[in-house]
């Protein structure tokens, strides 16, 4: 008996892991019951630790087995991105960017880098993928993401984290609504008005601080709706359902029956960063990361 683990230990134990019963993941790693069964006593031997917790009926993870998966989750996760980098050398690419964001880099920043990315670096290929702060954060921790452009105060320590744009925030009513914008002189005139915020889950830096700019006008908001799509907001001001506080920059590419009351006095701005791997392994992230952070 080998006294190693292999590639294929890892292979069984995850499949036992998701699926939590040995008869399903067998089923679906086309091997026998008992077969499987033996190559998981023989890697908990070889690490001397028990993965499983059997009984007649359930099989669950101990703390070593749940550490365990994070682990090979993570390994399969690199393994296939070395197969997809692999294949673009061998294609004569120079390699793939994967990008996260949240809707509001799309107004400016995302759409300048890929013009620059593909004026200097024709052959990089980028994939987009727009997701909350947390999925962007945990994608690029695990190298399923290269970079991500987010909202958030802080990050891990494996992290890096850079501001590439800075927004005021402007104040969205309905077109109609009885005040012109000359007018304005102050948020404390909305204290009773509805407002539609995006939700916490999506970006909690940006919930509190909109929290923070009524706080200052010495209100708390009377929150009606949430939501994680700036459209949904606005149909919803564009239908009298309340009003928002969106990053200024977001009122670009939406045609719609609101207007926009920017807040340049406040202090509250809107930082957009980029985030990435401090020990990446991408060979063309550097290069990106230049263009990016030169522009």
């Amino acid at each position: 008996m080998s006294n190693q683990i292999e590639l294929r230990h890892l292979t069984y134990f995850l499949a036992v892991a998701q699926e939590l019963h040995f008869r399903k993941a067998a089923e679906k790693l086309f091997i026998s019951q008992p077969g499987l069964s033996r190559q998981i006593k023989q890697m908990e031997e070889i690490l001397e630790t028990q993965l499983f917790e059997r009984n007649k009926k359930k099989v669950g993870l101990t703390p070593a087995g749940h550490y365990l998966k994070k682990e090979v989750e993570y390994i399969f996760s690199h393994m296939e991105k070395v197969e997809r980098q692999l294949k673009l050398v061998g294609d004569g690419d120079s390699g793939e960017l994967r990008i996260g964001f949240l809707g509001s880099a799309m107004q400016q920043v995302i759409p300048k880098m890929l013009l620059q990315i593909k004026d200097k670096y024709p052959k990089v290929k980028t994939s987009l993928e727009e997701l909350s702060n947390f999925a962007q954060v945990d994608a690029v921790l695990k190298d399923k993401l290269d970079m991500g452009f987010v909202r958030v105060s802080r990050v891990p320590s494996t992290l890096e984290m850079k501001t590439v744009f800075t927004d005021t925030f402007s104040l969205v009513l309905p077109e109609r609504y009885p005040m012109l914008t000359r007018e304005f002189d102050g948020m404390n005139r909305f204290a009773n008005e509805d407002f539609i915020l995006f939700s916490q889950a999506y970006s909690p830096l940006y919930y509190d601080t909109i929290i923070s700019i009524c706080k200052d006008a010495g209100f708390a908001p009377k929150i009606s709706h949430k939501s994680v799509h700036a459209h949904t907001i606005f149909k919803l001001v564009e239908n009298h359902m309340g009003i928002a506080i969106v990053p200024t920059s977001l009122q670009n590419g939406f045609q719609m029956r609101v207007k926009f009351i920017e807040l340049k006095e406040i202090p509250q701005r809107a930082n957009l960063s980029v985030i990435w791997k401090k020990e990446h392994t991408n060979p063309v992230l550097k290069n990106c990361m230049e263009l990016l952070l030169e522009g």
